[in-house]
C-alpha cells in the first residue's frame, strides 16, 4: 500500500530537504542549464548507511548544497553508502563520481549506459555521433554548426567513466526497511533504468518520465538506432506496472505515474499524426519536417530554438519518423546519404 505523501513546496526547485514518504526526502540540486534549472536528487535513510538516487552536476556549489540538506536530516555525505544513478547524463551521473573520489560511495548505474560511458572521447568532439545523424536527417548546416561547437575546459575537467558495478534489468537491491526494483527503460538513453519502490508505492523515474516535459529521445554518446520505439515500449511497461507515486528528477512529485504516461503516450500519437501529415505536404527529411513543425508550448519555430534543441528536435522528428516507417505510414531510401521519405503507396 503506498504511503502517504508529505506536503510539497509550491516551487519544486524550493533548496533543502523535503520529505517525500517516511525516509525518503528529495533535494533540488541546481543546473548551469538554460531552461532546466534543477534536478532532483532523492535520499532514502537506511540502516547501512544513505541511498542517493541520482546525484546532480559535479560542482562545489552542488556539494555544498547536497552537504548542507543531507547535514539538515541529522547524517554526513560521509554517510551516504551508495548512489543509485539512473543514467548517465552529467545531471544525474557526475557528482555521484566526484563523490566515489572524495567519500568512497559506491556508484551504479544501468547496464546499457556502457555504450555511451566506453564511448566517451572528447577528441571526437562534443556530440560526434549527432553530427552524423543530422547529416542523414538532410541538415548539412546544422550538423556543421554542431560540430564546431568547441569543446571547453569545464567539459574536459567533469568527472566521466565506469561505474563501481552495474545495474540490471529485474534486480531486486535490499534495503533494511523497503526493496528497490530495477527496470531497464530505454529510449531517453539506452540505458536509462526506473527505480520501484512496491511496498511504498513509489517510482523514482529519472528523466523516463517527468511530469511537465517530455523528455529528449536517444541524446547520449552512442545513441540506439530506435529510440523512439524503445521508450513507447518502456512506457507500456510502466502502463503494465502497478500504479505509483512518481518521483521524477525534473518538476515536482506527482500522485500518479499512470497518468502521466498516459499524457506522454497521446502526445507522441499526436506527434506522428503531425509528422505525417507533414510527408503527406511534401516535407521529405527529418530537417524539413522539423522546419514545419511548431515547437515547445510557445510553439516556437525550429529555427528560433538554441542550437543543442534544434539539434534533438531534428532527431526527435527522424525517430518519428522511423516509427511510421515501421508501421508502413511511410517509405523512404536513402538519396545522397539524405534519408528522404514518401507517405506510403
Amino acid at each position: 500500500m503506498a504511503l502517504s505523501l508529505f506536503e510539497q513546496p509550491d516551487d519544486w526547485t524550493e533548496p533543502g530537504a523535503h520529505p517525500v514518504v517516511g525516509g525518503v526526502y528529495r533535494i533540488p540540486l541546481g543546473l548551469p542549464l538554460d531552461g532546466l534549472t534543477a534536478v532532483n536528487v532523492y535520499v532514502i535513510e537506511d540502516a547501512g548507511g544513505l541511498v542517493l538516487i541520482d546525484s546532480g552536476w559535479a560542482r562545489p556549489e552542488t556539494e555544498k548544497a547536497l552537504g548542507e540538506a543531507v547535514q539538515s536530516l541529522g547524517h554526513r555525505l560521509e554517510d551516504i553508502d551508495q548512489i543509485i544513478v539512473t543514467h548517465a547524463h552529467w545531471d544525474h551521473y557526475t557528482q555521484a563520481l566526484a563523490l566515489r573520489e572524495s567519500l568512497g560511495s559506491r556508484v551504479r548505474v544501468g547496464w546499457e549506459e556502457r555504450h555511451t560511458i566506453e564511448a566517451f572521447d572528447l577528441a571526437d568532439g562534443v556530440w560526434p555521433r549527432q553530427v552524423v545523424l543530422l547529416r542523414e536527417c538532410g541538415a548539412p548546416e546544422l550538423a556543421a554548426r554542431v560540430a564546431a561547437v568547441p569543446v571547453g575546459q569545464s567539459d574536459r575537467d567533469m568527472p566521466f567513466g565506469p561505474p563501481d558495478g552495474w545495474l540490471r534489468d529485474g534486480e531486486r537491491i535490499a534495503l533494511t526497511d523497503r526493496h528497490l526494483d530495477i527496470r531497464a527503460t530505454p529510449g531517453h538513453t539506452r540505458g536509462h533504468v526506473v527505480i520501484g519502490d512496491p511496498v511504498g508505492g513509489l517510482l523514482f523515474s529519472g528523466d523516463h518520465v517527468l511530469p511537465h516535459i517530455t523528455p529528449s529521445l536517444g541524446f547520449e554518446r552512442s545513441p540506439e538506432k530506435y529510440p523512439l520505439r524503445s521508450y513507447l515500449a518502456s512506457l507500456r511497461l510502466m502502463r503494465q506496472s502497478p500504479d505509483a507515486l512518481l518521483l521524477p528528477a525534473h518538476g515536482p512529485v506527482t500522485r500518479s505515474v499512470h497518468t502521466r504516461v498516459e499524457q506522454l503516450v497521446a502526445h507522441h500519437e499526436e506527434r506522428l499524426d503531425e509528422v505525417l501529415r507533414q510527408v503527406s505536404s511534401g516535407a521529405d527529411t527529418a530537417h524539413a519536417v522539423a522546419r514545419a513543425l511548431p515547437w515547445t508550448r510557445r510553439r516556437r519555430r525550429l529555427d528560433d530554438l538554441p542550437l543543442v534543441h534544434q539539434m534533438t528536435a531534428v532527431l526527435e522528428i527522424d525517430a518519428h519518423l522511423d516509427v511510421l516507417a515501421q508501421h508502413d505510414a511511410v517509405s523512404w531510401q536513402r538519396v545522397d546519404g539524405i534519408r528522404r521519405f514518401a507517405p506510403a503507396a
